[in-house]
């Protein structure tokens, strides 16, 4: 049973992620507005009225534009965290599933989802670690300025793992950020830097690490190439799967959990 890894975009300025197993679709993250979330859906084939349910991380705007229309146009279950709930001015139960962190929904019989708590400044985040029918699990992980132990713990066992690289730290310092945001960027509850994303997946890896995709690139603070040649320097020798870039303008590609090929999507935006 296969679990399908489709990064509809991924940036400060929107981010979505499209789950999918042969009989449930999930949205993790409805960051774009309506219009473009059905747009870049329809570039891999998707209605949107056969989204199952839509989770979200955390209130900020790109990663919550959305969600509450797409939920009802398309029908969808929306779930988040109560503190997120009440942030975007929604209704738990008649409007919004709630959870607390860590625990399990069960979306379908080959699909669960587990959000796991991390630090981001004004929000409460959550990392979000899907697992299908067989046991199998990807992580999503972005918005939070280090790791916690439990997170670590989860990401483990992951066959695949979608994480934030949002800045490289040479350039961030020499940027034109005030020093305040500088310093916000690089504190517990701001982003993962490159460095910071390799070292957590070079602690995690594993050899049933399939396929990572490094995002949430800062497009002032950060270069694709910087993102990976940093990520390649700690796990290269170690790693055998396959390491992609998702881009604000995507959706470019989908992972198969489980397998090393990336299934190439031809449409662009």
């Amino acid at each position: 049973m296969t679990l399908e890894i489709t990064h509809l975009g991924s940036g400060s300025r929107g981010n979505s992620t499209l789950l999918s197993t042969e009989d449930t679709k999930v949205i993790v993250d409805c960051g774009f507005s309506l219009k473009q979330m059905e747009h870049r859906l329809a570039l891999v084939g998707v209605e949107p009225s056969s989204i199952d349910a839509i989770i979200v991380t955390h209130h900020h705007g790109d990663h919550s534009k959305s969600a509450s229309k797409a939920s009802k146009k398309w029908n969808a279950r929306l779930y988040s965290n109560l503190e997120t709930c009440m942030r975007l001015g929604l209704q738990p139960i008649s409007e919004v599933r709630t959870f607390e962190g860590l625990e399990r929904l069960h979306i379908s019989d080959n699909l669960s989802l587990l959000p796991v708590c991390v630090p981001h400044d004004d929000a409460d985040n959550v990392a979000i670690i899907a697992s299908n029918g067989e046991g199998k699990r990807a992580a999503i992980v972005t918005d939070l300025g280090e790791p916690t132990i439990e997170l670590m713990k989860h990401l483990s066992g992951c066959e695949h793992i979608s994480i934030e690289a949002n800045y490289d730290l040479n350039k961030l310092i020499s940027g034109p950020y005030p020093p305040s945001l500088k310093k916000r960027i690089t504190g517990r509850g701001g982003h993962l830097s490159n460095e910071q994303a390799a070292d957590i997946l070079a602690e995690v890896l594993h050899p049933k690490l399939k396929s990572i995709v490094l995002c949430h690139l800062s497009e002032k603070n950060n270069a694709p190439h910087l993102a990976e040649s940093e990520v390649l320097h700690q796990i290269g020798d170690n790693f055998q799967g396959v390491l992609s870039i998702s881009r604000q303008e995507g959706p470019d590609f989908s992972n198969l959990l489980g397998q090393s090929d990336l299934e190439q999507i031809k449409s662009t935006i």
